[in-house]
């Protein structure tokens, strides 16, 4: 059993429960004026209402209806499946959820690189090193189990000519 395969899939299925809750959240937000419900937390977690970041929050809430709503909702159960997928394979040691986890995982890259650019907090940055070292890992994993294949069957084919 490889722990670290292990872990990255517990991390997987972790983060598809995390994703579900936050779709739950944002379908039930459907026929609801989003605009409403943001002020309401931002006065209830008493954040200051001239700020600029409360005003950038509640101009972004402005401009989402219900179908926005839908589409975010449905994109991330999306999300959130295919993290059920990654960390079920990844537990169960399958290797077509190593490549699966490892083309994923790095196609997102560049984006949370630009995201980071663009408006960096600390939150992106450890996420985008998480996910960075998953990728390493995978590579380097994947790269020693095919190694280990091909030495396992070359070794068998010597035993069956012997």
């Amino acid at each position: 059993m490889n722990r670290g395969i292990v872990l990255i899939g517990f991390f997987k299925l972790l983060k598809g429960v995390l994703f579900v809750l936050l779709g739950i959240g944002a379908f039930r937000l459907i026929h609801r004026d989003v605009l409403d419900v943001v002020t309401g937390w931002l006065i209830n977690m008493h954040f200051d209402p001239e700020s600029r970041l409360v005003n950038l929050v509640l101009d972004k809430a402005a401009l989402i209806d219900a179908h926005r709503m839908k589409q975010i909702s449905i994109a991330i159960f999306c999300y959130a499946g295919l993290d059920f997928i990654e960390g079920t394979g990844l537990v169960l040691e399958k290797s077509w959820a190593e490549y699966l986890t490892l083309v994923l995982t790095a196609s997102f890259l560049p984006w949370e690189f630009f995201e980071i650019l663009r408006h960096p907090t600390w939150l992106k940055a450890v996420l985008t090193l998480v996910n960075l070292l998953v990728v390493v890992y995978l590579l380097f994993y994947v790269q020693w189990s095919l190694r280990q294949k091909r030495k396992k069957a070359t070794q068998e084919a010597q035993e069956g000519e012997g």
